[in-house]
């Protein structure tokens, strides 16, 4: 299986189509794996732990709020808290925008909190700057 560069957790299937369509256009379009939900993260992530195969890490990870089973912020708190899985980058990307979530992300451990654009044009621009930054210019030790 191919290796995932970016892991998007994103419940809303507008959302996705649109970040896929996005990330097609700053000419990203292979390596991305689209989850649903914190519980199927945390399993993807773990089982690439447990197997220590052929599979990586991704360079990051684009992580909803607000997704059914279990939320984002539960699932940055545990990856966090995670031995191996802490160093692997997390971008919030949400519709939430108060300083006080924002706040609490950044204690739990996210490297970057990003609220999502509104146009079409703002995604395409966030998505080129997020995939600039985490795929050419961070040194990410994964």
């Amino acid at each position: 299986m191919e290796e995932i560069s970016i892991l998007i957790a994103e419940d809303d299937a507008d959302d996705r189509f649109l970040l896929k369509a996005a990330f097609e256009e700053n000419g990203f379009s292979d390596n991305l794996l689209f989850l649903e939900n914190g519980v199927e993260v945390l399993e993807y992530l773990f089982s690439i732990k447990l197997r220590e195969s052929d599979k990586k890490m991704p360079r990051f990870i684009l992580l909803d709020l607000n997704m059914p089973k279990k939320d984002g912020r539960e699932v940055l708190k545990e990856l966090k808290l995670h031995p191996e899985l802490k160093k692997i980058p997390i971008v919030i990307f949400s519709t939430t925008n108060n300083e006080h979530e924002m706040r609490r992300c950044y204690e739990l451990g996210a490297n970057s909190y990003i609220t999502k654009p509104n146009s079409f044009e703002g995604l395409l621009k966030t998505v080129a700057a997020l995939r600039s930054y985490w795929m050419n210019t961070a040194s990410i030790p994964i």
